[in-house]
């Protein structure tokens, strides 16, 4: 403040962090480091500046300030920028640290990736190569200070382990990915059941055919499911709706969806990686209901933005920008095995394969892998097709609703079906 500016903001990170790959027997990639981090904003007027570097000294803070502080005086006045109106931070206990990550063995870790490694390759003698098994962890430290008189700071741990398994079948390669991530070692799944899962999700692909163009029911698996509330959330990403760039604008209040359609964002969820206090800001982490029995209640909100929009922040602010909590679509409940002995004909979706969402417009659009339906039972596996549908039908579709929700990470989804989607595979017989 000293320099002239009229608010400022800083946050120190703290990480020990690990990541490892193994393949065969081999170590093949490794990581490690401990670092600091120090970011600020800088608010003159409307006018702001940001500075970021690691290990600054006091002199190189105050050097690097001054220079922002002048750099900014050359940027457009923007009324709305700043920092959010002070607020008393929650004492919230999330149980985000566990400390048995801290103490964890290098040789643990490694042992770890190699345990995943050798996993897949003794679960089917059709695999017979991998694109890697991979160990992460980080121990994760965040303190966060402006100058309206925030003060506050957490620490928390996170853990993933992942595999992509390669089958042979013939002259032609099968491949497919899975993981488990988690903020505690002991909620971790074991490197064995990785490896089973990640397995069976690759050699079930080995004759696959395609499909015929077809209108049928469509059941997402967790996984898949999880991606699509991704594109979702970019239609309720409050920075979105304000450029015109979210096919949700102006629909507050509307029946958008099914009535099975409850999503929710939520940061203070007790053990969810993405829980936090507060956001990026300082603005206390919240449960916010965005869709409730398929009506849109709420879009999801940064200080800017909701200023833009004439709302109130959501606790959503991420780096710059607005990002998820924990986003997800709440379960219902059947098991997924009762889904797919409830649908007649469809298809189970186990991978998308592409980008082709337009936010503006809505319009879904994926390159799919899967097993077909029939009377119930699960039958062949299929590849080489395409799912499409407005997103507003997707979710007007959907028709049932999976017990299985797992919150793995910042997007989280139960399996759920979608009564009709249009499948573009192979041209139909006349």
């Amino acid at each position: 403040m000293a320099a002239g500016a009229s608010d400022a903001e800083a946050r120190i990170v703290v990480a020990r962090r690990f990541s490892a790959q193994a393949r065969g027997e081999r170590i093949t990639k490794l990581d490690v480091s401990d670092g600091r981090s120090l970011s600020m904003r800088l608010f003159l007027g409307g006018r702001k500046a940001t500075l970021t570097g690691t290990h600054w000294s006091d002199e190189e803070i105050r050097s690097g300030v001054t220079s922002a502080l002048e750099q900014a005086r050359y940027i457009g006045v923007d009324a709305i920028a700043g920092l959010p109106d002070s607020c008393a931070l929650p004492d919230l206990d999330l149980d985000l640290y566990d400390t048995a990550v801290e103490k964890r063995t290098d040789e643990a870790r490694l042992e770890d990736a190699r345990c995943l490694e050798r996993s897949i390759r003794a679960s089917d003698p059709r695999i017979d190569n991998s694109n890697g098994s991979n160990y992460q962890d980080a121990c994760v430290t965040m303190a966060l200070a402006n100058s309206r008189g925030l003060l506050g700071s957490y620490r928390g741990t996170q853990l993933a382990i992942s595999t992509s398994p390669v089958a042979s079948e013939g002259a032609y390669k099968r491949t497919a990915h899975y993981g488990n991530a988690s903020r505690f070692l002991s909620r971790l799944d074991a490197p064995e059941r990785v490896a089973r899962e990640a397995v069976r999700r690759t050699v079930v692909f080995c004759g696959a055919t395609k499909p015929p163009t077809q209108s049928t029911a469509i059941l997402f698996d967790r996984e898949v499911a999880a991606a699509v509330l991704d594109d979702l959330f970019a239609a309720c990403n409050a920075a979105n709706v304000a450029v015109g760039n979210s096919w949700l604008a102006d629909r507050i209040g509307e029946r958008i969806g099914s009535e099975l359609l409850d999503i929710v964002d939520d940061g203070t969820i007790p053990g969810a990686l993405g829980s936090s206090p507060f956001d990026a800001e300082g603005v206390p982490s919240q449960r916010t209901t965005v869709f409730e029995r398929g009506v849109l209640r709420s879009f999801l909100f940064d200080t800017y933005y909701a200023r833009r929009l004439g709302a109130r922040s959501t606790g959503n602010a991420s780096g710059g920008g607005v990002g998820p909590n924990t986003f997800f679509l709440a379960p219902g409940k059947r098991t997924p095995e009762e889904l797919i002995a409830a649908t007649t004909r469809g298809i189970l979706v186990l991978e998308t394969i592409g980008f082709a969402t337009e936010h503006a417009s809505g319009l879904y659009s994926r390159g799919a892998r899967g097993i077909a339906i029939r009377d119930g039972e699960l039958a062949e596996s299929i590849e080489e097709f395409t799912i499409a549908a407005p997103f507003p039908e997707i979710l007007a579709g959907i028709d049932a609703v999976a017990n299985d929700l797992i919150f793995d990470g910042s997007m989280a989804s139960p399996s759920f079906r979608v009564a009709e989607m249009q499948v573009s595979g192979s041209p139909s017989a006349p």
